[in-house]
């Protein structure tokens, strides 16, 4: 499915958050649900903890992100020499937002908000079997991407 295609079909689903719920059921705790995987896409039903953030990380294919409740805000981030990154772009998305990020971005995500937020990602190739890299966030310092962290992070932003 081509990302043209998926941007235009994830920004008509959240255009109605109601109905994004009735399906998928409100948010209740943080996490990531894989509602679709294969090898050509992946589609994850992503659910941020209240205030969470999570470091900067890549995808290594191209993304369409759709919001519908709550909020994320995306820090851009470009590659230096010696593997550092500094941050030159935000965006903000809100319910019935969606946002498109290329093969080659590297974006950190913050939930500003004080209760959850859900949000549709679809990813074009495996999301859990691509090789990725994500950046310490105090050094900024390259490593490679740990799914099992990522999963640790969106635990423990659950409250109690």
């Amino acid at each position: 499915m081509a990302i043209a295609r998926c941007a235009k079909l994830l920004t008509r689903t959240v255009a109605e958050p109601g109905a994004v719920m009735a399906g998928l059921g409100e948010p209740q705790r943080a996490g990531i649900t894989a509602l679709h995987r294969s090898a050509e896409l992946t589609i994850l039903n992503v659910v941020w903890g209240p205030r969470m953030t999570i470091m900067p990380h890549n995808h290594r294919m191209w993304a369409v992100i759709g919001v519908y409740t709550g909020g994320e805000d995306n820090i851009f981030w470009r590659r230096l020499e010696g593997g550092r990154v500094e941050a030159v772009g935000a965006q903000s998305l809100r319910a019935r937002d969606c946002a498109v990020l290329g093969r080659d971005i590297v974006h950190s995500v913050t939930n500003p908000l004080p209760r959850l937020t859900g949000a549709i990602h679809i990813y074009g190739g495996d999301f859990f079997a691509a090789e990725r890299s994500e950046w310490d966030p105090e050094t900024l310092t390259e490593g490679r991407y740990d799914v099992e962290k990522a999963r640790r992070m969106f635990e423990e932003s659950n409250p109690g």
